[in-house]
């Protein structure tokens, strides 16, 4: 397992992992334009997307979902298992709810439309580094459709177990599922943001979940957001 040893002075290391070698090019000189962010590599595929991230150890990774050889998604798991640090926003045309789910649960921290503008990339490449999740209007919609249909559905409503986790724990958790990061969090609650980062920790580990969008996930099935 690769961690990550740099200091939060340095910029934001980005990867950029796409089959259009012109969009590749069109978000590098977008991201390099940026002080604050450094582009250390590209990848065709998902094979070249782990090896230029063994190499480069990115903070961030902007991966498209369909690409050949091996596609995003399969990607951003093996990805995850080996540098868990690494965030990883889906960058797609690919608009089908499959797709997302099976990003969120590979240890996706972002889902993002190839519609948004590309100046808004940076914007989001600094987001999802800080510890918030990212998802297009649009999919959002989709998500919270289809797990607002799932809850109103059961006949029998499942709640979270009251035992599982604390009463500060719960708190943190709704605040993480509303798109918050930990800074955020920390001065809802009045806590440090180091307290919250130990919290986000031990919420995923009772829950047995990977990354803060599974929470979000979990936050709406369990109705611990408000859903109309």
């Amino acid at each position: 397992m690769i961690t990550d040893l740099r200091t939060d002075s340095e910029p934001i290391r980005v990867l950029i992992v796409d089959d259009h070698a012109l969009f590749r090019r069109g978000i590098q000189m977008v991201l390099e334009s940026e002080p604050d962010i450094e582009v250390v590599g590209e990848a065709s595929d998902g094979h070249e997307a782990l090896e230029q991230a063994e190499r480069t150890t990115p903070d961030v990774v902007l991966m498209d979902v369909r690409m050949p050889r091996l596609s995003g998604i399969e990607a951003t798991g093996v990805l995850k298992d080996t540098m868990p640090s690494t965030r990883i926003i889906m960058l797609t045309i690919s608009d089908e709810e499959g797709d997302l789910y099976e990003a969120i649960k590979a240890g996706a921290s972002g889902y993002l439309l190839k519609e948004i503008s590309i100046e808004e990339v940076a914007g989001a490449v600094r987001n999802v580094h800080q510890g918030q999740s990212m998802i297009s209007p649009a999919m959002a919609s989709k998500l919270i459709a289809e797990f607002a249909a799932m809850v109103r559905g059961r006949q029998e409503r499942m709640s979270v177990p009251a035992p599982r986790l604390t009463q500060r724990e719960l708190e943190v958790l709704k605040l993480v599922a509303r798109g918050k990061n930990n800074r955020d969090i920390g001065a809802d609650l009045f806590i440090s943001e180091n307290t919250v980062k130990n919290h986000v920790r031990n919420i995923l580990d009772k829950l047995h979940l990977h990354s803060r969008m599974e929470a979000v996930v979990y936050a709406v099935r369990e109705k611990l957001l408000d859903i109309r």
